[in-house]
């Protein structure tokens, strides 16, 4: 009998429709990379932690569901606590996806991946943009990118934000975003000096159609590009018309002056660029006049000319030489920069010829001879002498670069940090913290715009999908408005993610502990090729250091309770914090890991990498447990400020 009714009520369920799958929205973490595959999550609330004058983003993401979402609309009004944080302070973009055709590394999959930001607003001509509405497809995910920066003036505390999202048909949800502001402040201008490359006739193409533009068409949409480049704690060293040359210098002062001196409008105040590239022709009359002008204004200390490039493949080390000294003949103090390495400048007798030294990333903790294991040692001699820095930079080394390209195939190429559009967000935000270990004080990128043209749909170049492509062009066309302004990656967001990284490591070395620095930095990147795809460490790293920071300058910070390290990915087990003598750099004893940006009720919130997928780990645990007490405790927080520095400079990759 018991057997009949239970074949009966099975065939009735077997007539019943599946119920259809309804749209939905999410809270996410800006560390994974909402694709198109993504699953639904059932995630309501995000924490974050930053200091004034930081800037932290987070996801809200959509699923369609069986019949899709039209007419998508997302705002967020303010987040407020002890004050209020709105206007230009909160902007919000649409996710826009290319389309890849080959993978930049094997086993990466091809397809629609999430890049170009559309803003609602735009943060630099505050023009209403195309981000909004928006559909997101029958079975897809989609998803909107926002950026907070704390104001300067923010008091520490608790602050509590929504946004809201509606949809045509009376679809609405909302995602809560609580945000703890510590008493701290990040300097304006970044303790990284950067030197990122712009070649304004691929602005011209892809603004104008043509690569003929004159200075005066050109000019004030290189500003705008240089704007966005400091908002977001990076340098375009070079920006400006080369021709003609030597430029009308008042008219030079008057466009580019407000960048180098801090009172240029952006809304980092007072941020200043890191680095000024000489452009002109290497003659001893153009070089003398440069170094003239830019020594009686003061910009002499973040002013270069590189003087070759990656020899012996990009220039020969006899050119190299020859150009190196007819600067220091005939521009006394103008700095020399050569990407180069330690065992190439002492090979050549470059050293006294050389002031920075800008080895790939490869060759500063490399994986092939005569590159093996951590190089900083064989710079040593090189830093003795005065005035002299080592950079550093990535290519399409981190990749494997394409026949014909200069440098020679990388193996192993997965693991390396990356600006490749189809890697993860952990590997974009990773060469800073790389930076810091391998004690490079700039960093240098060899291109921001090179397939800006084709941006919205191609940028595959030297093997790899975005390789020297940072922005978008934001045509009227394209975003709408009336007003063409550059538009952002993700990855440029994760940079300068990384860059307020590296903020951290230099505040937590600079008031006394740079062991514990060193320690949170490689127990999260063992070596440079073995860069992590789990975001949610990275978070957890930050979050350590900002806790490490105010016990050393004297807050009053809760004790996080016993937990496991974030980035052991094992079992919890009880720790001890750190005491504030330091921790040394070695040992086995696991220090607690809070993480920074993490849902607040969700144990399998993702991890980071590529999907929004389930699965979270041991570290997104552990850092909500930590996090959650943190908050729940009203942490007092001390007065304390990161320390402003002017600092090295820049460039090239």
């Amino acid at each position: 009998m018991n057997r009949l009714l239970g074949l009966g009520l099975a065939s009735v369920f077997l007539s019943v429709p599946a119920l259809a799958a309804a749209p939905a929205a999410w809270a996410e973490s800006a560390m994974v990379k909402v694709r198109s595959g993504a699953s639904a999550q059932a995630r309501s609330e995000l924490r974050l932690t930053a200091a004034r004058n930081e800037f932290v983003s987070f996801q809200v993401a959509l699923h369609g569901g069986d019949a899709g979402l039209r007419g998508v609309r997302a705002s967020l009004a303010s987040l407020d606590g002890p004050s209020r944080i709105a206007g230009t302070d909160v902007t919000l973009y649409r996710e826009a996806y290319v389309t890849t055709k080959q993978p930049s590394v094997k086993g990466e999959p091809v397809g629609a991946w999430p890049d170009g930001l559309v803003p609602d607003r735009d943060e630099i001509a505050g023009e209403a943009r195309k981000a909004f509405p928006f559909d997101v497809p029958a079975g897809e995910a989609r998803a909107v990118w926002v950026d907070v920066r704390v104001p300067e003036n923010a008091p520490a505390g608790d602050y509590v934000g929504e946004v809201t999202v509606t949809a045509d048909g009376g679809f609405t949800s909302r995602v809560t975003v609580r945000l703890a502001v510590v008493d701290a402040a990040l300097p304006s201008t970044p303790a990284l000096a950067s030197a990122f490359l712009l070649w304004p006739p691929h602005v011209c193409n892809a603004h104008f159609g043509r690569t003929d533009c004159t200075p005066a068409e050109l000019e004030p949409l290189l500003t705008r590009y240089q704007r966005m480049a400091l908002e977001h704690r990076i340098t375009l060293s070079g920006p400006f018309p080369r021709s003609p040359w030597a430029p009308d210098w008042a008219a030079f002062d008057a466009t580019w002056g407000p960048f180098l001196e801090g009172t240029a409008p952006t809304r980092l105040p007072g941020a200043k660029a890191t680095t000024l590239e000489y452009v002109g022709p290497l003659t001893a009359s153009a070089l003398a006049d440069f170094t003239a002008h830019v020594r009686a204004r003061g910009w002499l200390d973040r002013a270069y000319a590189q003087v070759g490039d990656e020899p012996p493949y990009g220039a020969s080390f006899e050119d190299v030489r020859a150009h190196a000294e007819l600067v220091r003949q005939s521009a006394p103090g103008l700095r020399t920069l050569l990407t180069t390495n330690s065992a190439e400048l002492a090979n050549h007798s470059l050293e006294d010829l050389v002031d920075v030294a800008v080895p790939l990333v490869n060759h500063l903790d490399g994986t092939e001879a005569p590159y093996v294991g951590d190089q900083r040692g064989t710079y040593a001699g090189f830093l003795a002498r005065p005035g002299r820095q080592v950079w550093a930079y990535q290519s399409c080394m981190s990749h494997g670069c394409a026949y014909g390209t200069n440098a020679p195939e990388n193996k192993p190429g997965a693991g390396w940090p990356s600006y490749m559009l189809d890697r993860s967000a952990a590997k974009a935000r990773a060469m800073e913290w790389v930076s810091f270990l391998e004690g490079a004080t700039g960093e240098l990128y060899y291109q921001t715009v090179g397939m800006l043209p084709t941006a919205w749909t191609d940028q595959y170049r030297f093997n790899g999908n975005g390789d020297g492509t940072l922005f978008y062009p934001g045509t009227v066309a394209a975003i709408g408005g009336s007003t063409a302004v550059p538009v952002a990656s993700i990855r440029l967001k994760l940079i300068r993610q990384g860059v307020q990284d590296y903020e951290w490591l230099t505040a937590v070395s600079r008031a006394g502990d740079p062991a514990f620095a060193r320690k949170v930095a490689r127990e999260l990147i063992p070596a440079a090729s073995r860069v992590p795809d789990d975001g949610a460490a990275f978070d957890a790293a930050r979050l350590r250091l900002i806790q490490r920071y105010q016990e050393l300058t004297g807050a009053s910070t809760p004790t996080p309770p016993a937990t496991g390290d974030a980035n052991s990915g094992g079992t919890p087990t009880p720790v001890t914090p750190p005491a504030t003598g330091g921790t040394a750099s070695g040992g086995s004893t696991p220090t607690p890991a809070p993480t920074g940006t993490v849902p607040s009720a969700a144990v399998d919130a993702p991890s980071g990498g590529c999907s929004a997928g389930g699965g979270g780990g041991t570290a997104m645990l552990a850092g909500l447990l930590v996090l959650g007490a943190w908050w729940s405790r009203g942490a007092r927080r001390a007065r304390v400020r990161v320390p402003v520095r002017m600092s090295p400079r820049r460039r090239r990759g």
